[in-house]
C-alpha cells in the first residue's frame, strides 16, 4: 500500500499542497480570530481587517484596485458567476457568446446553460499547439456579440494563451463586447494584468497555489456589467451575499503573498525540471509532448522547456493506457493525472486533445505531469525511472 504521507507528488494543476504558514493561518481564523466580518463588535472588526488585507494581497499581484475583487468558494463559481452573470445583464443588447474549444468545463457548462436560455455560442478552435489565434477569436465576433470568455493557461497541455492581444483584438472591433478570463491556472505563475490587457471579468483560484480549498475571487472592473446569482445578506456589496470564509480567504492572501515571494526562483527551476522530464519522456520511444512543433517527426526537450507554462507537462506513451500507467506509477507512490481532475470521475474524451488534432492513440495514452514550488529534481529523476520500468512492460500486454 502506498504511504501517502511519503509521496512523489506531480498533480499540482489539480491542486497543491497548502504551505505550512497557510495551513496556521486558516487554523488561527477559525479557532481565535473567528469574528463575522458583518458584526459592529471589534471580534467582527477584526475579521473584516483580515479580509481586506487578503483583498489588498490579490488585487496586489493583479495591478487592480482593491474593490474591484470579490471573493467566492473558488474558480468555478468565479467562472459560472463572470459568464452567467454578465450574459444575463446584456441579453437585451445581444444574445450571441464566443468562447474558445479547449476551455475548462467550469466555463464551457455555463455557455452549455445558455445556449438552454437562448444564447448562440461560437466556439473558437485553436491551433495544433493549443494556441488561439487573437484574428479567429475577433472574427467570430458579430454585432451582437455581448462576451468573450478565453483562458490564461489550459490546465491539460499547459498552452499559455495571447489573451492581451486577444482582448484588444475584439475590443478593435467593439469596444463594449466583455471579455472574460480564466485565470485559474495562472494567476502567480505568468503576469497578468486584467486592467492593463483591456480584460473586465478575471477568475482565480487559493488552492491552485498553496492556498486553502473553497475559496477564490473573481476580478469585475464595474459592478454594473453582471448580475449576481447568489442572493442573500448583502455581503460584498450583494454581488457575491453570504458570510465571508474568512480563514479560506485569509489563506488565501497569505499564500499569494508567499507564491509571488518565490516565483521568480519557482519559474527558473520548473523550466529546468520540465527540461528534465520532457528528455527523458523522449529517450523512452513513441511518445509525444503536446503543445510543441516536430521537426522531421523529432521534438526537442529544450524548446519544449520554453514552451507553455512551467508548471504543466502533457505527454502521450503510445500503445499504453493512460489510466493503467497513472495506478502503475501511483503502486509506486508516483501521482499523476490523466486530465481535468474537475471531470475525473466522468471519463471521457478530452476536449483539449480532441480540439488540438491529437490522433486517436493519444488520446487514451496522455499523461499530465505538472509541479509547483516544491518539486525536486530528485522526484523527476525517480518518475522517470519508474516510467523506463512501467512503459515497456504495458506496451507488451497491448502490442501484438
Amino acid at each position: 500500500m502506498t504511504d501517502l504521507n511519503n509521496v512523489i507528488y506531480l498533480d499540482n494543476a489539480a491542486t497543491t499542497r497548502a504551505f505550512d504558514e497557510v495551513g496556521e493561518r486558516v487554523r488561527d481564523c477559525l479557532c481565535t480570530l473567528y469574528g463575522n466580518p458583518s458584526s459592529l463588535h471589534a471580534k467582527g472588526l477584526e475579521a473584516e481587517q483580515i479580509v481586506r488585507d487578503a483583498r489588498r494581497a490579490v488585487a496586489s499581484v493583479l495591478k487592480v484596485p482593491e474593490e474591484t475583487i470579490f471573493f467566492t468558494s473558488g474558480g468555478t463559481e468565479s467562472d459560472n458567476l463572470a459568464i452567467l452573470g454578465a450574459a444575463r445583464a446584456k441579453r437585451r443588447i445581444g444574445r450571441h457568446l464566443v468562447t474558445s474549444m479547449i476551455e475548462h468545463p467550469a466555463v464551457l457548462e455555463p455557455f452549455r446553460i445558455l445556449s438552454e436560455e437562448g444564447f448562440e455560442v461560437t466556439y473558437v478552435k485553436p491551433d495544433a499547439f493549443g494556441i488561439l489565434d487573437p484574428g479567429e477569436v475577433a472574427a467570430a465576433v458579430r454585432d451582437d456579440t455581448i462576451l468573450v470568455s478565453v483562458m490564461a493557461v489550459n490546465n491539460e497541455i499547459g498552452s499559455v494563451e495571447p489573451v492581451e492581444r486577444i482582448a484588444k483584438t475584439v475590443k478593435a472591433k467593439n469596444q463594449n463586447i466583455l471579455i472574460h478570463c480564466d485565470a485559474v491556472q495562472g494567476f502567480c505563475k505568468i503576469d497578468l494584468f486584467p486592467k492593463r490587457a483591456g480584460i473586465d471579468l478575471l477568475s482565480v483560484s487559493s488552492h491552485k497555489i498553496h492556498g486553502p480549498k473553497g475559496i477564490g475571487a473573481l476580478y469585475i472592473a464595474d459592478p454594473h456589467m453582471i448580475r449576481p446569482i447568489l442572493f442573500g445578506g448583502g455581503q460584498q456589496k450583494d454581488m457575491r451575499p453570504g458570510t465571508e470564509n474568512v480563514p479560506g480567504i485569509a489563506g488565501f492572501g497569505l499564500a499569494v503573498q508567499i507564491e509571488e515571494e518565490r516565483r521568480s526562483s519557482a519559474e527558473k527551476t520548473m523550466r529546468r525540471l520540465k527540461k528534465i522530464l520532457a528528455q527523458g519522456i523522449l529517450e523512452i520511444g513513441d511518445t509525444h509532448l503536446h503543445g510543441i512543433p516536430e521537426t522531421d517527426g523529432i521534438q526537442d526537450a529544450d524548446v519544449y522547456a520554453g514552451y507553455g507554462s512551467s508548471h504543466i507537462v502533457s505527454a502521450a506513451f503510445r500503445g499504453v493506457s493512460a489510466e493503467v500507467l497513472l495506478h502503475a506509477l501511483e503502486d509506486k507512490g508516483i501521482c499523476v493525472s490523466s486530465g481535468s481532475a474537475c471531470s475525473s470521475n466522468h471519463p471521457k474524451t478530452s476536449n483539449v486533445l480532441s480540439a488540438i488534432g491529437a490522433c486517436r492513440d493519444d488520446l487514451t495514452s496522455t499523461i499530465r505531469f505538472s509541479f509547483s514550488c516544491e518539486t525536486t529534481e530528485q522526484e523527476i529523476i525517480t518518475t522517470l525511472e519508474a516510467l523506463k520500468e512501467l512503459v515497456p512492460i504495458l506496451r507488451r500486454f497491448v502490442r501484438r
